[in-house]
């Protein structure tokens, strides 16, 4: 195609987008920051490279790490007129390329890929002589699952998985492990991390097998490169060969999987492995308004450790928003029932379900949000992950405390929270510090929040047991199972990578949860401020920090801000935080402590969109300058325009309340009181 053609696809790139596009011969590499138009940008570079006639579109192998991220970029691709690019997942492109040439590397037909691993792993786990449960088996499978994309076998696994915290015993993991190979051998089935690394061989081993590939595939580019791990860079560098068409496209500060194998270091190393490459940085964020940016950035510069040293300081490119707010509540109960009266206030307002979200830490918080969005009568949808009362082990647990009613005696010795710990020990749970493993620490939350909601249930009704406790439970559930089509969308803050919202509530930020408490290397801590980054960066427009002092209603408030919050005080950040223990006005929309006086005059935060009586309050401006005018004073000495929208929100019916609207005093009430009163009513003022 022709130069002009070719130009045309630079058209509307900003300057570092079009410097990356224009980079389209040898080793690139592409640091892409949040909301900077990384897919734009690398969807242009490779249709520029293609109009220029650097490459044949056939030519061209883009992997990405989802198959929805993959259809996005062929969709784009078309838009652009260039068809036959190759955009595929890891697995999708091995998949087709093994199948192909499985007669050739395997002697006969590729194998079927393995359709239950967990079955698998309860197979090789008898074989070892255990019967875990399904939570166990679930976090073996993933840690077989970690190992082979670290590339270590079973023979390797003792020695190779030191500073993890395996799900068990290393012994027993390596000897489960090893019984798998075997299992999955006998079946004559393939896992997706065997997909991948015969492949590899496949080319290495091959001659043959590596020269048709390469020849059919002679421009790379690979995105979200941060999340690369071994195996998957093994596979990489057999496509490429000696050869470095690659683009790469990644951002460190977004690193928020190397718990399962992801490894940075490619990213970082990436000049290291190829000298001569061109280095584009993109840091014009599209995304969020400058107030959400430069509260990631804030977040992002207390980071520590070698990833710190390459993060990207976006700039917000978007017209000025609301300010990022901090909030504290009294306890978690508060905390859901202000984000739900928020969310309720942003769809009055004009901001649709869809768009607002709801991010949490561990899936086991979306209970709480899950019963204040159903009471506030919100639709909401759970991304990511099951609705909690949908969960195995919620459902287990509820049909065991459902039967300990029945059969519970008149009077119990134990406390309503102990009794259900004591059901909850029938499950393997108990109240000590959560397990290894991610599916088993999962289970051990949400079994946990039963327990959290006894201790709630009592503390509202000492009388309570387990009969009310099933009742309770069951009421909670029914209320959360309404149809739910488009909805504000509940996600833990992993399953919303990739994603973004007009306005977004990042809730439960206590010391503890944010970072979690078993994250203790200084890797896990900075991982776990990346995670934070990264749903700060998801917001477009509308952000919410929020914790808990007290878990419970009532309980002792012991809980701290999260450690990453302490900085965000600072000038162009966010409004400052009172300390938890000092009492304070609160919003009557969203629930939340009042700071500001302008906020303390109308009873509500300077974020919450204003629920005032425009006619009502157009009356009263009308009457306060007649007023003004027969006294001659300015407008401002009869009331200021805070304590009419004051008047005008809270509509006061009696005397008493209108001495509680701020700005009247008992000489303004004498003075005006009852003309205010009548106003308010409707009626013509008294003279």
């Amino acid at each position: 195609m022709n130069g002009s053609r070719a130009e045309d696809v630079l058209a509307g790139l900003d300057p570092e987008q079009r410097a990356a596009a224009e980079a389209i011969s040898g080793p690139v590499c592409i640091l892409a920051g949040a909301g900077t138009g990384k897919t734009r940008t690398i969807t242009h570079r490779i249709a520029y490279a293609v109009r220029a006639g650097h490459v044949p579109a056939a030519h061209v192998l883009a992997v990405t790490f989802t198959a929805r991220a993959a259809g996005e970029m062929r969709t784009r691709l078309r838009t652009l007129q260039v068809g036959g690019v190759q955009a595929r997942t890891f697995h999708a492109a091995a998949l087709r390329q093994l199948r192909y040439f499985a007669p050739r590397v395997l002697g006969g037909a590729m194998p079927p890929l393995a359709d239950n691993k967990i079955r698998l792993v309860a197979q090789a786990a008898a074989r070892s002589r255990l019967q875990p449960e399904r939570t166990l088996l679930r976090d073996l499978a993933a840690e077989i699952e970690w190992a082979k994309a670290q590339l270590v076998g079973p023979e390797d696994y003792v020695g190779r998985s030191a500073g993890r915290e395996p799900p068990a015993d290393r012994a027993v993991v390596a000897a489960v492990f090893a019984e798998y190979e075997e299992v999955k051998k006998r079946a004559g089935v393939l896992d997706f991390e065997d997909l991948l690394l015969i492949t590899a061989y496949a080319v290495e081993e091959h001659r043959d097998v590596a020269s048709q590939i390469r020849a059919q595939y002679r421009y790379f580019l690979v995105d979200e490169y941060q999340d690369v791990n071994p195996l998957q860079q093994r596979l990489l560098g057999a496509w490429l060969g000696e050869r470095d068409e690659l683009c790469v496209v990644g951002d460190v500060n977004q690193t928020i999987y190397s718990f399962t194998g992801a490894d940075p270091s490619y990213l970082l190393d990436f000049t290291g492995r190829f000298p001569g490459a061109a280095v584009v940085k993109l840091e014009r964020d599209y995304r969020s308004t400058p107030q959400v940016v430069e509260l990631a950035n804030t977040v992002l510069a207390g980071a520590r450790g070698r990833m710190a040293t390459a993060r990207l300081r976006l700039v917000g490119q978007q017209p000025p928003g609301p300010r990022p707010a901090v909030r504290d509540y009294a306890d978690e109960t508060a905390e859901a029932t202000a984000v739900a009266a928020r969310c309720r206030a942003l769809r009055s307002a004009g901001t649709p379900a869809a768009e607002i979200a709801i991010l949490y830490r561990v899936n086991a918080q979306s209970e709480a949000y899950e019963k204040a969005l159903a009471g506030a009568g919100i639709p909401y949808v759970v991304r990511g992950g099951e609705r909690f009362f949908d969960r195995t082990e919620v459902r287990e647990a509820v049909l065991l405390l459902r039967g300990a009613a029945r059969a519970a005696e008149p009077e119990g010795e134990l406390s309503l929270p102990a009794t259900v710990a004591d059901v909850l020990a029938s499950l393997k749970w108990s109240p000590e510090h959560p397990p290894a493993g991610g599916a088993a620490r999962e289970r051990w939350e949400s079994l946990a929040a039963l327990v959290a909601v006894a201790e709630d249930l009592v503390a509202a009704e000492p009388a309570a047991g387990l009969a009310e406790l099933v009742r309770e439970l069951d009421e909670r559930a029914s209320a959360q199972h309404a149809p739910i089509v488009q909805g504000v969308t509940l996600a833990s803050l992993h399953a919303a990578k990739g994603l973004e919202w007009d306005a977004v509530f990042l809730v439960g930020l206590a010391d503890g949860t944010m970072p979690l408490q078993h994250a203790v290397t200084d890797e896990q801590v900075e991982e776990e401020r990346r995670l934070l980054y990264v749903g700060i960066t998801r917001a477009r427009e509308h952000l919410q920090l929020s914790w808990a002092a007290s878990r419970m209603p009532g309980g002792r408030r012991s809980r701290r801000p999260s450690r990453f919050l302490p900085d965000l005080a600072k000038p162009g950040g966010t409004e400052p935080r009172r300390r938890s223990g000092r009492s304070a006005p609160v919003c009557r929309i969203c629930g939340a402590a009042l700071r500001l006086g302008s906020e303390r005059a109308v009873r509500r935060c300077a974020d919450c969109p204003s629920d005032y009586d425009e006619e009502l309050f157009a009356r009263l401006r009308s009457w306060r300058a007649e007023q003004a005018g027969e006294r001659k004073v300015p407008a401002y000495v009869v009331f200021s325009d805070a304590t009419l929208t004051a008047i005008a929100e809270s509509r006061p019916s009696s005397v008493p309340q209108l001495m509680a609207v701020p700005g009247i005093g008992k000489m303004k009430l004498d003075m005006y009181g009852p003309a205010v009163l009548a106003l308010v009513r409707g009626d013509q003022p008294p003279d």
